[in-house]
């Protein structure tokens, strides 16, 4: 009887010659993004950094990416597992230009270069913006719709080392524009103008980790509570290429840091001549995000968020509002008037408590003690207007619906392929190369898969077109022969 035993330890440890070429299949991610993207811009970018007459010949900085690209593109957490990872697997081999008998850089190199090289340094964020560049010349970014928002990643952190700290919030800089709207519309309705703002600050208390202080705690409805950075990002609608990637801590509201972006993406990439709409989520309807957008000439589709109400009175959408006289009309039809314009920039209309007294809806309008209900309206709320009618409009509505098959995907595939789930590092810094890392694999991915399927739909028409040739020839031929 044949011993498997050793007819297995025979063929394992006999010797072959055996071309690593044709270990890596033709459809391999690795090999159609090797042959469909040029990483030799990554040399140009990283120049500054090193020494051409000092030190030691260091490893060659295309193969160093490629090799944390590969971590960031099978979700390979470790650095030291990733080294591992790549010595018997043909195709890393194959991508890094290593042959079975060449050592794997050591996952130490990586660590130095990220620490000490790159540290401190805009080179993640230049590959990304040269990834992105790179899809804008094969017509795989329209520029016309750009689509964000933001999620969550778990910060490296133990949820139960804080402190307690008092947090200064700076104002914001539209604040200043604000002031001014507001003076002109207290003076436009007879009031005296506000006293200047000044550089007064918000203090609070929040939680902050001993563990990673760059990260922020996160308690809002419906999402996990806890130590997160928020990664807020940007896709084109066209093949959800991913144009802006910029991570928070966790406690930074989305609307802060949108119009930025947005502007950044516009003159790094020219998307001013191009870009048409911009789909937004609840979080980003702002006064001020409505009014900067349609400012722009977009067409802005945000989700609307209403106004808490007391359960069992009159809501704010059931006064009408009438803009001929200035005053809002409560549901027994009595005039609400204009009071005054307070320094959030919201204007209060107050009903008359005298009639409000005698009202029959009273229980279902207010339960202030003097009788009286108080409507606010923002002095910009007629670009939020607008913007509801966007939403509600067919077109706003099919464009609102892209979200789930764009951005939201997006974030889906990061979390569940690429390992953006969970922070791999400590530090704003350190948390921002990896979401930019991670846009770039999934950018790649995007680029090399479409590249490669339009090489092969050239192929076939070429092929159909010589097949069709051929037979025309032979047609004629058979003619020719026969007359």
């Amino acid at each position: 009887m044949l011993n498997r035993t050793n007819s297995t330890q025979s063929k394992t440890s006999q010797l072959e010659l055996v071309d690593i070429e044709l270990l890596v299949p033709e459809n391999h991610l690795l090999r159609l993004i090797n042959e469909h993207v040029e990483f030799s811009f990554i040399r140009e970018r990283v120049r500054p950094f090193y020494s051409e007459t000092k030190g030691r010949p260091s490893l060659d900085p295309v193969a160093l990416f490629k090799m944390m690209l590969i971590g960031y593109l099978y979700g390979i957490r470790s650095e030291r597992q990733l080294e591992q990872e790549i010595i018997p697997n043909a195709a890393y081999r194959w991508f890094l230009g290593l042959s079975f008998s060449d050592s794997v850089p050591d996952h130490s190199t990586i660590s130095w270069n990220r620490n000490n090289r790159f540290k401190g340094t805009t080179v993640f964020q230049e590959i990304f913006d040269e990834v992105v560049h790179l899809a804008i010349h094969h017509n795989m970014v329209a520029g016309r719709l750009l689509i964000s928002d933001s999620t969550h990643i778990q910060a490296n952190a133990n949820k139960n080392a804080y402190t307690m700290q008092v947090v200064t919030d700076q104002p914001q800089e539209y604040l200043v524009e604000l002031e001014k709207a507001v003076n002109e519309d207290r003076e436009a309705n007879g009031k005296k103008p506000l006293p200047p703002a000044g550089e007064d600050t918000t203090e609070k208390k929040l939680k902050k980790s001993t563990t990673d202080p760059e990260c922020g705690f996160m308690n809002r409805k419906g999402k996990p509570e806890g130590f997160f950075f928020l990664d807020h990002r940007t896709v084109d609608h066209k093949f959800n290429i991913i144009t802006d990637v910029f991570v928070t801590p966790g406690n930074v509201n989305d609307a802060t840091v949108y119009l930025e972006r947005l502007k950044s993406q516009i003159n790094k990439f020219g998307f001013g001549k191009t870009l048409e709409s911009v789909a937004l989520d609840s979080g980003y309807f702002t006064a001020h995000i409505c009014k900067t957008t349609l400012e722009m000439n977009l067409f802005p589709v945000i989700a609307e968020r209403k106004a808490p109400n007391t359960v069992g009175k009159f809501s704010k959408s059931q006064f009408t509002y009438d803009t001929e006289h200035d005053v809002y009309i409560c549901p027994a039809g009595k005039t609400l008037i204009y009071g005054t314009t307070n320094r959030q920039g919201y204007k209060e209309y107050r009903s008359d408590s005298d009639v409000c007294k005698e009202c029959p809806f009273l229980e279902q309008c207010t339960s202030s003690a003097n009788k009286q209900r108080v409507i606010q309206r923002h002095i910009w709320e007629t670009y939020k207007e607008k913007v509801v009618q966007n939403r509600q409009s067919e077109i706003g509505n099919n464009i609102y619906q892209l979200r789930c098959q764009t951005i939201e995907r997006s974030f889906a595939d990061a979390k569940t392929l690429h390992g953006l789930r969970r922070c791999r590092f400590r530090g704003k810094e350190k948390t921002q190369e990896q979401a930019l890392m991670t846009a770039v694999a999934q950018n790649l991915k995007k680029i090399a898969r479409h590249l490669a399927k339009q090489s092969q739909q050239g192929n076939s028409v070429l092929s159909t077109n010589f097949i069709y040739l051929v037979r025309i020839c032979s047609s004629w031929n058979r003619q020719d022969c026969v007359a």
